[in-house]
C-alpha cells in the first residue's frame, strides 16, 4: 500500500511547491515529536532546550540575546521572558559584558550543563529512532537540501523583499522587536 502525500491525504490540489511545503511542515512536526517528549520529561520546552544547547556551545564567553536569537532553531516571540525563566530555574546567569557595558550576556550554569549531559544520549536516540530508517545516504541528501533551502531564505541572503516587509510590519506591531534581530534584544533588568 502506498502512503499518500500529506497534500493528497488532505485532498488538497496545490502546486508542487505547496505540496512540498505541507510535507516539510508535517515532517518537521513528526520528527520533533519524540525528542520534544524527551526534553519535556526533563521539564524543558523545545525553545529552552535549544537555548541551553546554544549557550553550551558558546562556552564561557556567553552570548547576547540577539546572538542567541540568530542561532535558534525556531523564533521565540519573547526571548526575554524565556531567558528570565531559565535564569530563575538556575540554568542561565545573566549579566553585563565587562568589555562593553551596553551588551548583556547570558551564560550557561553548571546545573544546566549537567542536565544537558544527562539528556544528550536520549535526544540522540530519539533522533535515530525517528530518522534512522532513512539511511545515511538519504539523510545526507535531506540535510543538504534543507541547508540549501535555509541558506537561500536567510534574511541576509534572500532577495525577497516581501518577506522583509512582513518582518518590518510585524516589528512595528510588536514594539521592542528590532526588524533585523530575529528575536529582538534581551533586557537584563527584566
Amino acid at each position: 500500500m502506498q502512503v499518500p502525500t500529506p497534500a493528497a491525504a488532505m485532498a488538497i490540489r496545490d502546486s508542487l511547491e505547496e505540496e512540498v511545503l505541507i510535507a516539510l511542515v508535517r515532517a518537521a512536526w513528526l520528527a520533533a515529536e519524540r525528542s520534544n517528549a524527551v526534553t519535556a520529561a526533563a521539564g524543558l520546552s523545545p525553545s529552552q532546550y535549544n537555548v541551553l544547547r546554544i549557550l553550551r556551545a558558546a562556552g564561557r564567553r556567553g552570548l547576547s540575546c540577539t546572538e542567541i536569537g540568530a542561532r535558534m532553531v525556531t523564533r521565540d516571540s519573547d526571548l526575554t521572558r524565556l531567558m528570565s525563566g531559565l535564569a530563575r530555574a538556575g540554568f542561565v546567569v545573566r549579566g553585563t559584558d565587562a568589555d562593553d557595558r551596553r551588551r548583556s550576556t547570558n551564560r550557561i550554569t553548571a546545573a544546566a550543563k549537567a542536565l544537558l549531559n544527562r539528556l544528550d544520549r536520549d535526544v540522540a536516540d530519539a533522533a535515530k529512532q525517528t530518522l534512522g530508517h532513512l539511511g545515511r545516504t538519504r539523510l545526507t541528501a535531506l540535510r543538504d537540501l534543507l541547508v540549501a533551502f535555509a541558506h537561500h531564505h536567510h534574511p541576509r541572503n534572500s532577495h525577497d523583499t516581501s518577506l522583509s516587509r512582513l518582518r518590518i510590519a510585524a516589528a512595528v506591531r510588536a514594539p521592542g522587536l528590532h526588524p533585523e534581530a530575529p528575536s529582538g534584544g534581551c533586557d537584563v533588568s527584566r
